[in-house]
């Protein structure tokens, strides 16, 4: 059944037997093993250090701070999430680029669960959300008061209204609040994977969005996953930011094309050239050409614009290979043909428009001014007559 267990008690019951001993006491009885001969001087609240010798060396006391480094421990603990899309109908997707989960509120979220090795009897799999930036790591993620106290998704629940993280379809659930640190948790037994599976799968709901003012309220949280002994030690601890919104699939979208575009803005500001993709075009097969100028810019255009423009550069491209008399006359030749077309759009036409003496010679292209077979032609003298053709 559903039960709200202190980490404190699931651990070790004889440190929580002492503490409701003091508390019956009004507080003056000495928690600690090592002092009971000065009971005068104790404090009113239970010393973390203060548990029997016998497993002293055994257990720590709850960090501040939860450990947020992965760990395969000896048994290859491992989480992983199923594969899923960026559909703007899906109700929970996860990125591996980013180690982030996008999910909707209440939804139903299936993580699983892989070890190499199976761990010791009665070991359980924990899940804890935590702040992610270091200003806020100290404060203990719990939902807004207004989902808290609302009758949505709180009515007929065995879980605690205040608790972020529940567990779906599990009725051995355990929903765990440290009474040192105050951090909030849930707990199920460890199962093997059934028989032809290699995962054993875990239903969370997230029951707070990340937006929700008085609770995260746009602070991004990890989830920390451990496999723990029955006692409290960790064999393994797996960890991925989560970001609970309306539209999974838009966010993490937004999310990778942003993270792609500052990767493209960094490689060019190093001069590393791209590595990343930008609009679904991979920036890797575009090369680099080394000029005088070692910046390079990248444009997102359409293809036909796309096209049009990779014409132009190639052609400005090409012309650091011609003689500077050489581009001088093809500049001279097109300043005459426009002369000429526009003295003859001057002139009556008296029933052809056609040139009286045939057509107009259309102009080298860039490619036939550097050929070699044709360069030796293209004399200042030769392109500013060569304007019409011979008979």
């Amino acid at each position: 059944s559903h039960e709200i267990y202190n980490y404190s008690q699931y651990t070790n019951l004889g440190l929580l037997n002492s503490m409701d001993q003091s508390i019956q006491n009004g507080g003056s009885t000495s928690t600690s093993p090592y002092n009971n001969d000065h009971a005068q001087n104790s404090v009113t609240a239970p010393s973390p250090y203060a548990q029997p010798s016998s497993t002293f060396d055994a257990l720590s006391p709850s960090p501040a701070i939860p450990s947020n480094t992965d760990y395969a421990g000896t048994h290859a603990f491992d989480v992983s999430f199923q594969q899923s899309s960026t559909a703007k109908s899906a109700t929970w997707t996860y990125s591996t680029d980013l180690k982030k989960l996008y999910c909707q509120i209440a939804k139903t979220c299936p993580i699983q669960i892989k070890v190499l090795t199976n761990p010791p009897q009665g070991a359980v799999i924990r899940a804890m959300p935590v702040y992610k930036k270091a200003e806020h790591v100290t404060e203990v993620v719990k939902r807004c008061p207004n989902h808290e106290l609302s009758r949505e998704f709180n009515d007929g629940q065995i879980a605690p209204p205040s608790h972020l993280i529940r567990v779906e379809g599990n009725n051995h659930a355990q929903y765990v609040e440290d009474s040192i640190t105050g951090r909030q948790s849930v707990l199920v037994p460890y199962e093997p994977p059934q028989v032809g599976t290699e995962f054993t799968t875990i239903l969370y709901n997230f029951m707070c969005n990340s937006s929700c003012v008085g609770g995260m309220n746009r602070r991004p949280i990890l989830i920390i996953v451990t496999l723990e002994t029955r006692d409290g030690q960790v064999l393994g601890r797996r960890c991925f930011e989560a970001r609970i919104c309306a539209c999974p699939g838009r966010d993490r979208k937004a999310d990778e094309d942003g993270i792609r575009k500052q990767h493209v803005t960094d490689a060019t500001k190093g001069g590393d050239g791209f590595r990343q993709v930008s609009h679904g075009i991979p920036m890797s097969t575009i090369k680099k050409r080394r000029s005088t100028d070692e910046e390079v810019f990248c444009l997102p255009v359409r293809r036909e614009i796309y096209e049009i423009l990779v014409k132009i550069k190639e052609s400005l491209e090409l012309m650091q290979f011609l003689p500077q008399h050489t581009i001088e006359s093809y500049r001279q030749q097109q300043q005459n043909l426009l002369q000429k077309q526009t003295s003859m759009q001057s002139q009556p036409s008296y029933g052809s428009c056609s040139p009286p003496h045939g057509k107009v010679n259309k102009l080298p292209s860039v490619s036939q001014l550097i050929n070699p077979q044709q360069r030796n032609t293209l004399t200042p003298s030769s392109m500013g007559g060569g304007l019409t053709d011979s008979k």
